[in-house]
């Protein structure tokens, strides 16, 4: 990916429509070295169940570390100012924040390519992100206007990219997963060289449907990887009250599985990596990301009735994502504290503007109800309450 162009100080609406990566700004051009490897260790060994672990030692360039950097703060900015528009009552609905998690996105899109599929649950803004989506159209999605991902029509549960692989987020628990493992069948079938992630939580861990198409992908040797992003909470429950076997990896019996530490994005990339190579020879894989959320499940949860603030800020202090790659980037002395700081003030500057062009979008025309329902072509007419008025014959 380009790497941190520099800004001009209008920014146009084309440049609030490129993905992630596509801004970047520093403050001075990256040295020759900056494709130079570099081998760091994973924070923590990987644990498996009945599959090689991968090797702790991951390679990385100066550019790659600084991508990650910007992506993950670009995502975390992204929801902080989520948070605002919420009680600013421009989000309606249901809102579920990702800000923690950040490192599971960036980390397993950097292991795979677009023609891989990803499938998530309702905590999707920042995975459409890594996809390839834009500011812009999250924004207008999340406040509920045209230019909206979905077309201001699926809000902040509902967010997709299907010419980037990204079917979506959904609003029922467990339900993605299914539809996942159906994704892997069609790459299956149609003799594809490419996999499909299947993302859910801890506390759709439990569900009847994940274990029934776990089976049918085990069968047919699917090359899909679950991937349970376990932050510890399903919803104020804690994972210890609902499961009795929190070793979620484990849980695929027959399936190999892999636990990793979901706040380190070099060992996310690295374990998904793995799991695609293996996959494809050898049907599913699950992957256990250790993560933790900062908000609570969702806008409508403080998320300190179960939990301790001491817990969420020794979490912060401990494990983030970003901050991690900000040591590394400080250690190997690829970037200074002047520059990550300017980078995230660019990134603010960018969100606002952002949001600004969102709010300026218009809101779905009337007729967008009577889309994405029926199939076009039948003459399906829709009368009123009574039946005695004739409203619209769709097309």
């Amino acid at each position: 990916m380009a790497l941190l162009h520099h800004l001009n100080k209008t920014k146009s609406l084309s440049s609030l429509l490129l993905p992630l990566t596509s801004t970047h700004t520093h403050s001075r051009r990256l040295s020759s070295d900056s494709t130079k490897t570099l081998t760091i260790e994973t924070s923590v060994p990987f644990k498996s169940h009945i599959v090689e672990p991968p090797s702790r030692s991951v390679d990385t360039t100066p550019a790659e570390l600084m991508t990650y950097f910007r992506d993950m703060a670009l995502m975390r900015r992204m929801e902080i100012a989520s948070d605002s528009l919420y009680k600013a009552k421009l989000i309606r609905g249901f809102c579920h924040l990702y800000d923690g998690q950040e490192a599971v996105a960036v980390g397993m899109e950097a292991a795979i390519t677009k023609k891989d599929n990803i499938i998530t649950a309702y905590r999707d803004h920042c995975i459409y992100l890594a996809r390839g989506g834009s500011l812009l159209s999250a924004f207008a999605e999340l406040v509920g206007r045209q230019d909206g991902c979905s077309r201001g029509k699926g809000g902040s549960m509902h967010f997709y990219k299907k010419d980037s692989g990204f079917y979506g987020g959904h609003g029922i628990v467990g339900a993605q997963v299914p539809l996942g493992v159906g994704l892997a069948f069609a790459q299956k079938y149609n003799k594809e060289d490419c996999v499909s992630f299947a993302l859910y939580g801890d506390g759709a861990a439990n569900q009847g449907q994940l274990f029934e198409a776990l089976n049918m992908a085990a069968l047919w040797d699917l090359p899909a990887i679950l991937v349970c992003e376990n932050n510890h909470y399903g919803m104020g429950t804690a994972e210890w009250r609902a499961a009795k076997s929190p070793s979620y990896y484990k849980r695929g019996d027959y399936v190999p599985g892999l636990k990793v530490d979901g706040m380190d994005v070099l060992a996310v990339k690295q374990a998904c990596k793995s799991a695609k190579e293996y996959v494809l020879k050898n049907g599913p894989i699950i992957l256990e990301m250790d993560t933790y959320r900062y908000h609570g499940h969702s806008m409508s949860d403080p998320g300190s009735t179960y939990r301790t603030r001491d817990e969420i800020s020794g979490i912060r202090q401990e494990r983030d994502p970003i901050e991690r790659v900000r040591k590394l980037l400080l250690a190997h002395d690829i970037a200074g504290e002047k520059e990550l700081k300017d980078i995230e003030k660019e990134i603010r500057k960018e969100v606002d503007e952002a949001i600004a062009k969102a709010k300026e979008s218009p809101m779905p025309d009337t007729s967008e109800l009577f889309t994405n329902i029926y199939v076009k072509g039948y003459g399906v007419e829709s009368f009123g309450a009574d039946r005695k008025v004739l409203r619209t014959t769709l097309p």
